[in-house]
């Protein structure tokens, strides 16, 4: 199991994330040219957005929506990702995405709404007042975490970017870019990634775009610098690096529904009713833990969001 190998790392093969914090300051604090002769590798592992990370804290106010759980240690959110544009196992992308820019980066608005736009991440970080979020992520593979996301109200960018009347649903998508983006030069998905709320999701107080974890910037490797955390759903919902966001008065095909249908509904909300047809869904393993627990219904969110399924068939809307 994939959940087993990742307990088994011994903890003094991971960097942790003082040694980590100590190594970008000692960059950051050198001159370009200095840090370069000096620490060689390490410049490159840690060029922008690291440096942002470093240099600055975000300011945010605890959210009342926070589970009180034990959270996920820093080193195991940002060393285990999914994220197949950086490799489709889970610790590639902790490498692999620390070229990717993430500034300048801008979002573009477009579909029904009274005014297509394109927003810079500066202004889009300027909507709402930021919160820490501390969230259970569940993915459809059967691990999860807890994780203190730092973001503001996805409503927040939606009543900024004025939908129409007919805008049902809200479509966001990733990043397209070869050069940055290595994985997308295979074909185990279609590119971009692309991923969609009903307009009544969306507007949920617990769906938020996230740009941090554990007070600090988001790190590449989790989606930097702007994603999607609906966390009432299986992880990969959380679209990461958005750069476009599209109002649709018709149901978006969304990409894992697009690349397996028989496995992957346009709702995904955590269901352990409904098993994947390759796996049960009723057991998870809490990374860091040995023993599985029981999967709740709708990742224990279901006192929140259950009344927006009411009368759906979660079987056949999966």
């Amino acid at each position: 199991m994939l959940i087993k190998k990742a307990a088994d790392i011994p903890s003094s093969e991971i960097t942790s994330k003082s040694a980590y914090l100590d190594r970008r300051k000692f960059i950051l604090g050198a001159s370009a040219a200095g840090a370069a002769l000096a620490v060689g590798v390490a410049v490159r592992e840690l060029s922008s957005p690291a440096q942002a990370v470093a240099a600055n804290k975000l300011s945010f106010s605890k959210s009342p929506f926070s589970t009180s759980e034990k959270q996920t240690p820093f080193k195991d959110i940002t060393s285990y990702n999914n994220y197949y544009e950086f490799g489709t196992d889970k610790y590639s992308p902790a490498g692999a995405s620390q070229s990717l820019k993430t500034r300048p980066w801008t979002v573009k608005v477009e579909g029904e709404v009274k005014k297509p736009k394109v927003l810079d991440v500066g202004a889009i970080l300027k909507l709402a007042p930021l919160e820490e979020r501390i969230y259970r992520l569940r993915c459809v593979e059967g691990w999860s975490m807890v994780i203190p996301w730092v973001g503001f109200p996805l409503s927040a960018f939606i009543n900024h970017c004025e939908p129409t009347a007919k805008a049902k649903y809200v479509e966001l998508t990733t990043l397209y870019d070869l050069k940055q983006m290595p994985g997308q030069r295979s074909s185990v998905l279609q590119w971009p990634y692309v991923e969609g709320l009903r307009m009544d999701e969306a507007m949920h107080p617990l769906a938020i775009l996230a740009v941090g974890l554990y007070g600090e910037t988001l790190p590449n490797q989790d989606g930097a610098p702007l994603r999607l955390v609906v966390p009432w759903k299986y992880g990969f919902k959380s679209v990461k690096a958005i750069v476009k966001a599209r109002f649709t008065e018709k149901q978006p095909l969304n990409t894992w529904n697009l690349s397996a249908p028989n496995e992957y509904g346009f709702y995904s909300n955590v269901n352990p009713q409904v098993d994947h047809p390759r796996w049960s869904q009723a057991k998870e393993r809490r990374i860091g833990e040995f023993f599985k627990r029981d999967t709740l219904m709708f990742n224990g969110y279901g006192d929140q969001v259950a009344r927006l399924y009411s009368g759906m068939d979660l079987r056949k809307n999966f």
